[in-house]
């Protein structure tokens, strides 16, 4: 995506992942996430049965509709008469759909928030990959520049509204001393080849040890901070990011830890990978070894991230003025090489 050339923006496509919404989208849904990987069978009806734990339903679309409603209307009570439009990767609405209906509205260059906060592959190259492909498939159509806004891991409201919902979830804790509670982050697990060519460790890292910080100065106390992973699939000959979080849980239990606070830093609502990876098999793992287990939600419960997802619009409609970062700010426009692809990955 090139830099801007001076015309104004006039809408924002909101990118996301997508999921199944019905029993009968589960099967197509795992398809189309897995096409061209010759992913067995027995492998897709094994993660499909994920699904119908929940009804077969993912709630990720919901929570991207009221998300889209909320910065919509905090958008309005700032000024800004901006359309959000919402794609998918993976399921309907398809990004090339909602590519083609902008288009038709006469929108000739949109900002595009992807609801990813960090960098790799799947989470920021990918999904250029999407944006240039239904820009592509819709060039008989029209003209539209899409132009991604930044990451924001390191945006001052993005980690606020961590600190905020960890905070409030320790109150819930217990009895919670020092010597037996610790907090766990979690983000996806990616496998290590995707892992060396992007700086996904590292922003995890800077995120979770801000929290720590965080956490101290709140509690007047330093409780234990670890890091795990989770949703991890391929193959067991790929190796991908570790500890796994349910492994973390049974470590630290035999350490003597009996109160965990899991916080899932690398999600921004509680959509699939959240609600059956930690409150279903984690939550499993805790009880069976005798520890109380306490999730964080993620940040999208936290007005702080709303507002960070308009400060993000807003800077680039201004085109001028402070991009908001604890440190260095990640650049407006995506380099070439950054996120690069590894060689063929599964991510399922």
């Amino acid at each position: 995506m090139s830099a801007p050339k001076g015309t104004s923006y006039q809408a924002l496509l909101w990118l996301s992942f997508g999921g199944p919404e019905s029993i009968e989208d589960v099967m197509p849904f795992l398809e189309n996430v897995t096409k061209g990987r010759h992913i067995p069978k027995e492998r897709l009806e094994l993660v499909a049965n994920q699904y119908y734990h929940f009804g077969g339903a993912s709630s990720i679309n919901q929570q991207n509709r009221s998300l889209i409603e909320r910065v919509r209307d905090l958008l309005v009570r700032q000024g800004f008469d901006l359309p959000i439009y919402f794609g998918n990767r993976n399921w309907t609405p398809y990004i090339q759909d909602t590519v083609r209906e902008m288009i038709a509205d006469g929108v000739t260059k949109a900002l595009v928030f992807v609801t990813s906060a960090y960098s790799s592959y799947s989470s920021c190259r990918q999904y250029l990959e999407d944006i240039e492909r239904a820009q592509q498939a819709n060039s008989k159509s029209g003209s539209i520049e899409l132009h991604k806004v930044r990451g924001f891991y390191n945006h001052p409201k993005f980690l606020s509204s961590l600190e905020q919902l960890a905070l409030s979830t320790f109150t819930q804790v217990d009895s919670p001393y020092v010597k037996d509670t610790a907090f766990i982050t979690t983000a996806h697990s990616i496998p290590l080849e995707m892992a060396s060519v992007s700086d996904y460790e590292a922003q995890l890292e800077f995120v979770s040890s801000y929290l720590e910080l965080a956490m101290e100065k709140r509690l007047g106390k330093q409780y234990a901070f670890f890091k795990a992973f989770q949703s991890r699939s391929g193959p067991p000959s790929q190796p991908w990011l570790e500890p796994d979080i349910g492994d973390k849980i049974e470590e630290l239990s035999r350490e003597g830890y009996s109160r965990l606070v899991v916080v899932p830093i690398g999600f921004i609502s509680d959509h699939q990978e959240v609600r059956y990876d930690l409150d279903t098999l984690a939550l499993q793992r805790a009880q069976h070894v005798g520890v109380s287990l306490y999730r964080a939600p993620t940040p999208s419960h936290s007005d702080d991230f709303i507002e960070m997802v308009v400060d993000l619009v807003s800077e680039r409609l201004r085109t001028s003025g402070e991009r908001q970062a604890i440190g260095t700010p990640l650049p407006d426009f995506c380099s070439a090489t950054c996120c690069c692809s590894p060689l063929e990955t599964t991510n399922t």
